[in-house]
C-alpha cells in the first residue's frame, strides 16, 4: 500500500523558500500511485474584522482580496516544483488559529500527512519549533513531518526511535507503524534506516532500599530483555543487527547522541495524544528529544488516536 498519497503542505508566509514543499515533492514523485499535494495557508488579520467603518460585505470582500493575493503568491513560488507526476492545488483560508485550521483541513481533505517547515536559527544552526508546531505534534491525527531545510543529503540516515520491551499494545502497534513508515521513507528518499531503543538506568536508590539487590545482575537482565525484544522487532520487519541500536539511558539523551553520531537527516518518533491538560507525549519524551536534535522530525500517533479537534467529537 502506498502511504502519503494525499499530502498537506503548510506554506511559510515569511519566505519564498519552501523546504516543506520541496520534501513533499520528493515523496510525491516516489509514490507508487499518483499523489496529490495541497499547498495550504491560514491567514488572519484582526484589523479586517474590527473595521467598524466598513460593512460586513465590504470586510468580506477585503478578506477575499487578501486570500486571492496569497493564492497568487503561493502558485508563483510553487511553480518551480510542479510537474505532471503529481496533482497539485493551492488553498488559503481565513482563520485566527493556524494549527486548528490545519487540523480542520486534514479532516476535510482526508490528508495522509502534514508537512511543515521549521525555523532555523542562522547563528546556532539549531531548529526553533513554533507554537503551531507543538500544537500539531500534540493534536494532529495524521503523521506530522517537520522539515529543517529543503536539501536532502545523499546517502542519508533515518532513525526510528522504537519502544521495545513493553507489552503495552499501544507501544507494540506504534513500533510496527514506525518501522513501516521508516521502510517507506528510506525507499522514497534513498536513505538507510536504523532502529534505536533506549532502556532505563538502574535506579540508584534501589540498592539502599534493598541491600540484597544486585544492580549489575538487574542491569544485565534489563539489557537482555531489550536486546531480545529488538531482535524480534527487527526480524519481523527484515532488519539486520547492524541497523539496530540498543543503548542504556534516557531516550532524550540517547536519541540525540545517535542522531549526531550517524548524522541523521530524520528522526521518527512515536507520540500519544490525550485531551485537556494531559495533552502531552509519553512522559514528555518526544518533546525533550525534539528540543535536542537538529534534523527533520516525523511524529506518529498510535492507531485509534482521536484528535481533540475532530469535528465529529465537538
Amino acid at each position: 500500500m502506498s502511504i502519503y498519497s494525499k499530502i498537506l503542505v503548510v506554506a511559510n508566509l515569511n519566505s519564498d523558500e519552501q523546504p516543506a514543499l520541496a520534501r513533499a515533492v520528493q515523496l510525491a514523485k516516489k509514490s507508487v500511485s499518483k499523489s496529490h499535494i495541497t499547498f495550504f495557508l491560514s491567514i488572519y488579520d484582526f484589523s479586517y474584522d474590527m473595521t467598524s467603518m466598513l460593512s460586513h460585505d465590504e470586510r468580506d470582500a477585503m478578506r477575499k482580496g487578501v486570500i486571492s493575493q496569497r493564492e497568487e503568491w503561493m502558485r508563483s513560488i510553487a511553480q518551480p516544483f510542479i510537474d505532471d507526476s503529481f496533482e497539485f492545488d493551492v488553498k488559503v483560508v481565513w482563520h485566527n488559529r493556524p494549527y486548528a485550521a490545519i487540523v480542520e483541513e486534514v479532516f476535510g481533505g482526508s490528508h495522509d500527512i502534514v508537512i511543515k517547515g521549521t525555523r532555523k536559527h542562522d547563528i546556532l544552526e539549531s531548529v526553533i519549533f513554533t507554537p503551531t508546531d507543538w500544537h500539531l505534534l500534540r493534536k494532529c491525527p495524521v503523521p506530522v513531518l517537520l522539515v529543517k531545510n529543503s536539501d536532502w543529503p545523499k546517502n542519508a540516515n533515518i532513525v526510528a526511535s522504537v519502544h521495545v520491551g513493553s507489552e503495552n499494545p499501544t507501544h507494540i502497534d506504534l513500533n510496527d507503524c514506525m518501522v513501516r513508515q521508516l521502510d517507506s521513507l528510506t525507499d522514497r528518499l534513498g536513505a538507510t534506516g536504523y532502529l534505536v531503543n533506549a532502556y532505563p538506568v538502574t535506579p540508584a536508590n534501589i540498592t539502599i532500599e534493598l541491600p540484597e539487590f544486585d544492580p549489575a545482575t538487574y542491569t544485565d537482565a534489563v539489557r537482555g530483555h531489550h536486546l531480545t525484544a529488538m531482535k524480534a522487532l527487527r526480524q519481523k520487519h527484515g532488519y539486520d543487527e547492524e541497523h539496530t541500536i540498543v543503548e542504556q539511558g534516557l531516550p532524550e539523551d540517547i536519541i540525540p547522541e545517535i542522531a549526531s553520531k550517524l548524522d541523521v537527516a530524520m528522526v521518527i518518533l512515536g507520540t500519544t495524544g490525550r485531551t485537556g491538560l494531559s495533552a502531552v507525549f509519553i512522559g514528555n519524551t518526544a518533546e525533550n528529544v525534539i528540543d535536542k536534535i537538529n534534523c527533520d522530525v516525523l511524529a506518529l500517533k498510535p492507531q485509534g488516536y482521536i484528535s481533540p479537534l475532530d469535528p465529529e467529537n465537538n
